[in-house]
């Protein structure tokens, strides 16, 4: 169970983020409509968000160090911001900006940040070989430093998930594998493209430890998360760790989710594990409603310092265009 420190600051975490997502929402969707124009407006192009995922980034980067690697998909922002990423600078790549990240070259889809040691991809599934790379490389550094993959339940029937599993489990590599099972595959469910319920069961056919984590708890992920990255650290090899998550929102913003039912959707908002982890904090006399509120309050500032910075930031200069486009 973490302390009462360790709970405050995943609170704020998960506000925060969740903010941050609600904000680049409104700000996507400005010069996008009535008529939706997905190469128009202050961000053009796709926007993936991870809003109702916050409890799985938030819970395994508590363990973390600055210096692990962590990656990830698509839907990056909760895990790059989890994981200690600038927050201005993630804004301004977003917006495309010169102050960003990569120089406004990326984008949402393509962070990478040697301060964090995070890097993520439009490619299903391409953090994985990455991140067993990383491990590899520590190992023979002889560094305690470790691996985190985050990929989606889809990416579970990729070749490189069952080859990067093999090989960590194989080199005994300190790699954790954490499966967001949000039961959707852009708009295919789960279960019309997986033969298994469970891909941590998956786990065994490589000889690791694979562990289910059934809801969006943001404490049960922490303590499953504690053991994995710990056995990681001290040689142990790999683990699997699978979470059933939400995805509160489309697959991308403008999604109308047609595939999706309006009992299904209300449900989602219903038992968001924001709220409802807050509600038990309060409940548990870990958290104030009063600390609760400032937490909204100082993640909002937060958040709008960002926006700010990154609109008002320079777009890179044409001359650059070639600059910056390889690492």
């Amino acid at each position: 169970m973490p302390d009462n420190k360790t709970l405050r600051d995943m609170h704020y975490q998960l506000v925060r983020i969740r903010l941050f997502e609600e904000t680049i929402q409104k700000v996507y969707f400005e010069g996008k409509t009535p008529a939706f124009d997905i190469a128009a407006g202050t961000v053009p192009g796709e926007m993936h968000l991870a809003a109702g995922q916050e409890p799985v980034a938030v819970g395994v980067a508590a363990h973390l160090r600055p210096s692990d690697a962590v990656t990830a998909t698509h839907r990056p922002h909760h895990i790059a911001l989890a994981h200690g990423m600038d927050i201005r600078k993630l804004a301004a790549e977003i917006f495309g900006k010169e102050t960003g990240l990569g120089h406004g070259k990326g984008g949402h889809m393509h962070l990478f940040d040697p301060a964090t040691n995070f890097g993520c991809s439009g490619i299903i599934a391409e953090g994985m070989p990455t991140a067993v790379g990383h491990a590899l490389a520590f190992k023979k550094q002889g560094r305690d430093d470790i691996a985190v993959s985050f990929f989606g339940e889809g990416a579970a029937n990729q070749g490189a998930f069952h080859e990067s599993l093999n090989l960590a489990a194989l080199w005994r590599l300190g790699v954790v594998f954490v499966c967001e099972d949000n039961a959707w595959a852009i708009s295919v469910p789960k279960d019309k493209a997986t033969a298994i319920a469970n891909n941590s069961d998956r786990a065994a056919a490589y000889g690791i430890p694979g562990v289910l984590v059934p809801d969006n708890d943001p404490v049960a992920i922490y303590e499953a998360a504690g053991e994995a990255v710990s056995r990681a650290r001290r040689g142990g090899g790999p683990s699997l760790i699978e979470v059933k998550t939400d995805r509160l929102f489309g697959h991308f913003e403008g999604d109308a989710q047609a595939y999706r039912t309006p009992q299904e959707l209300a449900l989602l908002q219903e038992r968001d594990a924001i709220r409802a982890f807050e509600r038990r904090l309060i409940e548990s006399a870990d958290l104030t409603a009063k600390d609760a509120q400032d937490a909204w309050e100082r993640a909002r500032t937060e958040v709008d310092d960002a926006i700010d910075f990154a609109r008002s930031s320079p777009y890179p200069e044409p001359s650059a265009a070639l600059q910056h486009v390889f690492a």
